[in-house]
């Protein structure tokens, strides 16, 4: 009897423990998670103004619907703007009236906050479906170059992956559960991606579904999918806004549906023309520092496809996929006739959650790198603070100081070797870690001396400043004669106000403020016959003069 309660007390005490330690190890992932995401999302997102003429444009609509009190009609200047759903700017107003005010920052928060969201659902369910590899799934998706800039942006692509990502894993909890709860998170965040972006969400889940049954010769998964509960939830997450939104613009499925999704995709109408080729260089600086071990976990995913035709239902499953995932979307927007870089950041989870379940199994076989994997993935990372103690004198095209040349090596060093004997001699146990530590090295770099200068070169915050600094800056009336479109809607944005342009014949009839390219005065003063123009300053970082136009009525400008 005594032996019985003291093995009842010994297993007890053993269960104690194990519970204790999970909870510890818990605890210890939170503030792991807590900790990077903060530090990679949200530190310093002030440090630079908006940039290119997206961010400016979508923060500027988010202004306007916010002071207009309308959460469905997206307007520039009182005008509709019908490009986008709202997610975003709903976002961008929230963060608004939370933050006390209209801040290129502020307008930033969505993406970062939905980017910080999808870190902690991968998690989870990695704990769920893939207990032990939770936390290098979530630490490798959030230390990925693509991932970190596009959760600093105020763009659309960040609200559309992260949504997209959290649909996706639903979908397949519920293809290996059968748990229905599953399946309508996936209904719900499928909705919620289309608010982000637009029918593409859908059509790529449906896209990686139909592929991913037709590998495994199962059409059940499918046909499953397609449940009416389901649909019913996808639609009234959808339809309020889409009905709203066109009631109040007839034109609406014109020129969302027809020209800014069917004509971008089959035309080069918006100017965003590239190689067939292009996404191949963009993947694969987008998951550094990852890359070399991401073509790895891939290959040898697609290698092994044969093992989820030929097995039951199970772990290559996963891998299945995964591959799919990631590797559609690439395909599919490889043969559209625009291309933007943000376009494939739906994939780039695919593949880092794709990396976090190699390593788990390599890990658990005991497996180390190959010494050409090791080298490669080594100077790789090396070259991340390497770049950026350089980048900074480049931008400025000075010559490189000695110190930073001396600190440069030391760090590639430092870096190369680390990685080499920890992956040569611990093997994949310490990958995420060694990685890790350059990315944050290179990461508060970037911070501390490329960020300033990038605001600097090319956001249109400074120039605002600049302007604001003198007498200049009061005049009322602003036109742009040949500055690229991020000067326009920069400007636009920090003066809250619209921007005549020169090139669309906008030449104001009053005294008015001209921004434009360096150099520009004889050329308006052959457009402006009888009016006086006179530089009273400029931007030189951005290579631009400010003119003062006065006098009468501009007579129409010549070509």
């Amino acid at each position: 009897m005594q032996g019985a309660i003291a093995i009842a007390l010994k297993t007890s005490n053993l269960r104690d423990d194990q519970q204790y330690r999970e909870r510890a190890r818990r605890s210890t992932d939170l503030i792991a998670l807590i900790a990077f995401c903060g530090f990679l999302f949200f530190a310093g997102l002030q440090v630079i103004g908006l940039l290119g003429a997206d961010e400016p444009r979508y923060a500027q609509i988010a202004r306007e619907m916010l002071a207009r009190h309308d959460w469905v009609t997206p307007v520039l200047f009182g005008q509709p703007w019908l490009e986008k759903p709202p997610l975003l700017y709903w976002g961008e107003m929230l963060a608004y009236k939370t933050t006390g005010g209209v801040t290129g920052w502020a307008a930033r928060l969505p993406s970062a906050v939905l980017c910080t969201l999808m870190v902690f659902f991968i998690y989870v369910w990695a704990r769920r479906f893939r207990r032990g590899m939770q936390l290098d799934a979530a630490l490798i998706t959030a230390a990925s170059v693509l991932i970190i800039g596009f959760a600093r942006g105020a763009s659309t692509d960040m609200p559309l992956t992260a949504t997209f990502t959290i649909a996706m894993l639903s979908w397949y909890g519920w293809y290996e559960s059968q748990n229905r709860a599953w399946l309508l998170a996936f209904y719900a965040f499928a909705g919620l991606g289309t608010l982000a972006k637009g029918p593409v969400a859908v059509f790529l889940a449906g896209l990686i579904i139909v592929a991913f049954a037709a590998l495994r010769r199962d059409w059940r998964p499918v046909l499953r999918t397609l449940w009416l509960p389901g649909i019913v939830l996808y639609l009234a997450v959808t339809l309020p806004w889409f009905i709203a939104v066109q009631r109040a613009n007839p034109e609406f499925f014109r020129v969302f549906i027809l020209e800014h999704n069917l004509a971008r995709y089959t035309t080069s109408v918006y100017r965003h023309q590239q190689p067939f080729w292009y996404y191949l260089p963009v993947a694969l600086i987008g998951l550094v520092p990852w890359t070399v071990f991401v073509i790895t976990a891939l290959v040898d995913a697609i290698r092994d496809w044969r093992f989820s035709v030929e097995e039951p239902q199970g772990k290559e499953d996963l891998r299945t996929y995964l591959a799919l995932w990631c590797l559609l979307p690439i395909i599919f927007f490889s043969l559209s006739q625009s291309k933007l870089p943000g376009y494939i950041l739906p994939a780039i989870p695919a593949a880092t959650i794709l990396l976090a379940d190699f390593v788990l199994r390599r890990e658990q076989e005991g497996d180390k790198p190959s010494l050409w994997l090791a080298i490669t993935h080594a100077v790789l990372c090396a070259a991340l603070p390497v770049a950026a103690l350089i980048v900074p004198f480049k931008l400025l095209h000075v010559d490189v100081s000695k110190p930073a040349m001396i600190v440069a090596a030391a760090l590639a060093i430092i870096t190369v070797l680390t990685l080499l004997v920890s992956l040569r001699s611990q093997g994949y146990r310490l990958l995420r870690f060694t990685t890790l530590v350059p990315l944050l090295i290179t990461f508060a770099l970037v911070l501390r001396g490329t960020a300033p200068i990038i605001d600097v070169l090319q956001s249109e915050r400074p120039v605002q400043i600049t302007l604001g600094e003198t007498a200049i800056g009061e005049i009322p009336t602003v036109a742009v004669y040949d500055v690229p479109r991020s000067v326009e809607y920069g400007l636009e944005f920090y003066r809250n106000q619209k921007i005549a342009s020169y090139e669309r014949n906008e030449i104001p009839e009053g005294d008015h403020l001209v921004v434009a390219a360096a150099g520009s005065k004889a050329e308006l003063e052959f457009r402006l016959k009888g009016r006086r123009v006179t530089r009273v300053g400029g931007f030189p970082p951005q290579k631009l003069d400010f003119y003062i136009v006065s006098g009468g009525s501009s007579e129409q400008p010549k070509p």
